[in-house]
């Protein structure tokens, strides 16, 4: 991106050009077509716009992501970062021109990428500019204040609230989540904003939990009304770096929710709850910091959630520190019920890191595990740390010195654009809040295997949005299917891409998908994985560990008698690994076959209409040789 004054806002003017001519000619094809977007991770592209490609008939050799929006998951709240006190003031240290274009390539959802969802810091961070940190209610130390006399959020007025008041008039579609680093001093033992406990004092509780209700009362008077709410920033963290954090095991935070949440009720309805606010899995060095005699709780939400405090719960607040992105699965799977936000994660570099490693390897990674991985997983956001850090990537008060933030201000005045810009620019552009994420094959995992992983997305206004990236270092060709019609596309190496389409009636699937719960596979040979078949995840697989040969097979027992009419051989993301020739048989008892229908394979994806059969069990056999090995990652089902 430029270093000029023009530089941040020129770069999203180029990357919008050819909006309204794409517009213009796409009612004269009869053919559906996409846009799309992409960014390398050379910076040879930066979210700029390609030409479109149509949707044509036919089938393709290549890996298939097959979009399904009958089949959909969560709701979207919005995708963003936080101005911390160190970002805003990084923003208002820039010449007023340049931060009014900064803020709008941040928060303008046409000139921008329209950032949708900002966690603020409730008091003080580690990323904080002043000289020593604060919280709302401070006072000397041995004096307490119970009845909150010396609340104030005059602090953020400075500079805080007028950033905030901005981006809500630049995207009025904004959340905001409020999140604290500590309480005030007088309420913890030790009498410090680093580390220490909420004192075990029933007032105490009470005391915070009116603490936590002026403040989102204080902010919707302020103008920006606080949609979320965490009780603690990553309880488990017992010894923060010299900024504020807080040892707040599962009792005490059960305790704080059960007296916020009725006060929060009648204060202010339209705020959500959210337990934990911490790593998908508790980081080794918060165990062994536990103190003596006390559980590390590496259970914590599902203890939350299981505690009497539940009800006053939306549900649980993610970050990326530790742990995998399944693991919001885990807990999506035991608490249905609850929702799943994700809503922290910074980039970060080495000492001596250059500026184009540090882009390439924050881009494929924050793909991978936040675009990908956190939404593919029941998030209803993502969310980077600050939006805005200096050429040192501070200021900040401790804590973190190699974080990165989605833009930085360097020390000419000017403004540039990190890998988390467009990371959560290719969501939060195109992906519109009230949006539901739909089913999508997806080949990649966020462990790294080299393929293509996917996400996407139903619009509030019918639209669609994809979004790809190529884990691969070597470009990659793959096809996108809905419906019956479909597109192939060759992405670079470690590119990310948004796709996106509108509603239109030639893209509507005459079919719909047949649950498979419970279903179980069996295969000759054993080979690898035969339970993977039955997943629904195409990034998993059964391989025959062998050449393919005449008389191998797959099976499937449903469990019970289902109807279809499609049947869908998904070979997955290694190429070549499909069956040469095929037959495709059911049976109601698992003795007595009858044959739907024969073929040759000819790519990844192999779909079969049938006539209408009524089966339990199903079976795919070889009736060809190859050297390849021969690979099922899915069977699908369809009526």
């Amino acid at each position: 991106m430029g270093r000029t004054a023009y530089g941040v806002a020129a770069a999203v003017a180029l990357t919008l050009a050819g909006t309204a001519s794409v517009q213009a000619m796409a009612p004269h094809h009869d053919a559906p077509r996409a846009r799309v977007w992409v960014t390398t991770p050379d910076r040879a592209e930066l979210m700029a716009e390609r030409a479109p490609v149509v949707f044509g008939s036919g089938t393709s050799t290549h890996p298939t992501i097959v979009v399904d929006p009958d089949r959909s998951y969560q709701r979207v709240d919005g995708f963003g970062a936080s101005i911390t006190d160190s970002s805003a003031a990084v923003l208002r240290g820039l010449a007023p021109a340049v931060r009014d274009e900064t803020m709008r390539a941040l928060f303008d959802p046409v000139r921008g990428i329209g950032v949708s969802f900002l966690r603020q810091p409730v008091g003080s961070s580690d990323f904080t500019a002043a000289a020593e940190h604060y919280t709302y209610d401070d006072v000397p130390a041995g004096q307490t204040d119970f009845p909150l006399r010396h609340f104030s959020i005059s602090r953020d007025e400075e500079r805080v609230l007028p950033l905030l008041r901005q981006a809500k008039r630049l995207n009025p579609a904004l959340s905001v989540m409020g999140t604290p680093w500590s309480p005030p001093a007088w309420m913890k033992t030790g009498d410090s904003l680093v580390g220490g406990r909420l004192k075990d004092d029933p007032a105490v509780y009470d005391a915070y939990a009116r603490y936590l209700v002026k403040y989102v009362k204080a902010y919707e008077r302020a103008g920006v009304p606080i949609d979320f709410l965490s009780v603690q920033n990553e309880p488990q963290n017992r010894t923060p770096s010299r900024y504020p954090g807080t040892d707040m095991p599962v009792a005490q935070q059960l305790k704080v929710i059960e007296a916020l949440g009725p006060k929060l009720r009648v204060a202010s309805p339209r705020t959500k709850i959210l337990a934990y606010d911490h790593n998908w899995s508790t980081h080794p060095g918060d165990v062994e910091g536990t103190p003596p005699g006390s559980s590390p709780e590496t259970d914590y939400p599902y203890q939350v959630l299981r505690g009497p405090a539940a009800r006053w719960i939306a549900g649980t607040a993610y970050h990326c520190y530790s742990g995998d992105p399944s693991d919001q699965t885990e807990l999506h799977d035991a608490f249905p019920d609850k929702g799943i936000w994700f809503t922290e994660c910074s980039g970060s570099h080495g000492p001596g890191d250059p500026p184009a490693k540090v882009f390439n390897d924050t881009l494929r990674w924050h793909a991978r595990n936040v675009v990908m991985g956190t939404t593919r997983n029941w998030a209803r956001s993502a969310v980077n740390w600050n939006i805005a850090l200096d050429s040192t990537g501070g200021p900040h008060l401790g804590g973190c010195d190699t974080c990165t933030g989605l833009v930085t201000a360097q020390p000419d005045g000017s403004v540039t654009t990190d890998a988390e810009y467009y990371t959560i620019g290719h969501l939060s552009k195109f992906v519109k809040p009230g949006a539901t994420r739909i089913a999508s094959t997806s080949f990649g995992t966020t462990g790294w295997n080299g393929q293509v992983v996917d996400t996407a997305f139903h619009n509030p206004d019918g639209s669609t949005a994809l979004v790809v990236h190529n884990e691969n270092d070597e470009p990659r060709t793959f096809a996108v299917s809905v419906g019956d019609r479909q597109f192939e596309y060759t992405l670079p190496g470690g590119a990310l891409a948004t796709f996106t389409w509108p509603r239109d009636d030639a893209l509507r699937s005459r079919f719909d998908a047949v649950p498979l719960t419970g279903a179980t596979a069996t295969a000759s040979p054993a080979g690898e994985g035969v339970a993977l078949v039955a997943d629904d995840d195409a990034s998993t697989r059964w391989s025959s560990g062998t050449g393919q040969a005449a008389g191998q097979y797959v099976q499937l027992d449903l469990k019970s008698r289902k109807h279809f009419t499609r049947v869908a051989i998904d070979s997955g993301g290694y190429e070549g690994d499909y069956a040469r020739s095929w037959q495709l048989s059911s049976s109601t008892d698992g003795t007595t076959w009858r044959t739907l229908a024969t073929g040759t394979g000819t790519g990844q994806l192999t779909t079969v209409d049938v006539r209408p059969t009524t089966a339990r069990y199903l079976r795919v056999t070889s009736t060809g040789a190859a050297g390849n090995w021969w690979s099922v990652a899915d069977i699908r089902l369809y009526r």
